[in-house]
């Protein structure tokens, strides 16, 4: 058990603050929030299992995982081919680095993953693979905040005595949907822009997101 916490603390950290405080934070805070508007607009209270069913749930959650990974797709897919000079997040300027490898000339490498040693149209996604799930997860939560947007919409107009209803795609066009998703997408831009720049003059001992801290600000990469 020692040795699985060791190998594997980083994710288990990561997994369960995002399990056991942030996401159970956010569906407790919620359905508080929630239940507090039904009764200021006097209207039902719902339980709290119900709640993340609700269109409001849906909503606020795939609202913020769409930003999340649109930027990790964009960041794994840019710094594929620009450079920041000093930046720990670059690559380096003027020499090729091992993330830059032909796979296909490693396919008699008996510890390569499965898709280098096949080769063909597998390699040639696995090559990308990283980049293109980010990118699919994007796109899934994307739908899926419109989904709970339209609802949540819908659910308004009728509160309000309004018949007009939208679907999905109708949602999408409006100027809500749009708000809702640049909003969260400026501030990702805002947060990796920030690290590319300040990871030139800022360190943290122990970090590989840190150059070493004796290193030079001209220093490009983490090596």
């Amino acid at each position: 058990m020692k040795r699985i916490l060791r190998e594997n603390g980083l994710s288990i950290v990561w997994l369960g603050l995002f399990f056991s405080t942030f996401l159970f934070g956010q569906t407790l805070f919620g359905y508080k929030e929630y239940n507090s508007e039904q009764r200021e607009h006097q209207r039902p209270e719902i339980g709290y299992v119900e709640y993340l069913t609700s269109a409001h749930f849906l909503e606020a959650t795939m609202e913020n995982w769409e930003s999340e990974f649109l930027q990790m797709f964009l960041f794994v897919a840019l710094s594929a081919f620009l450079y920041q000079k000093g930046s720990a997040e670059s690559k380096k300027l003027d020499e090729k680095e091992k993330v830059d490898k032909d796979p296909a000339k490693s396919r008699n490498k008996k510890d390569a993953p499965w898709p280098v040693r096949k080769g063909g149209i597998v390699l040639a996604l696995y090559q990308y693979s990283l980049s293109l799930a980010f990118l699919l997860l994007f796109f899934i939560s994307f739908f899926l905040h419109a989904v709970g947007g339209a609802r949540e919409y819908n659910q308004d107009q009728l509160e309000h005595g309004s018949t007009e209803i939208v679907t999905t795609l109708g949602y999408m066009a409006t100027s809500r949907f749009w708000f809702e998703s640049f909003q969260n997408w400026q501030s990702e831009c805002l947060a990796v822009g920030s690290m590319v720049i300040l990871s030139i003059f800022l360190r943290q001992r122990g970090s590989p997101e840190s150059k070493p801290v004796d290193a030079p600000h001209s220093q490009t990469g983490k090596d």
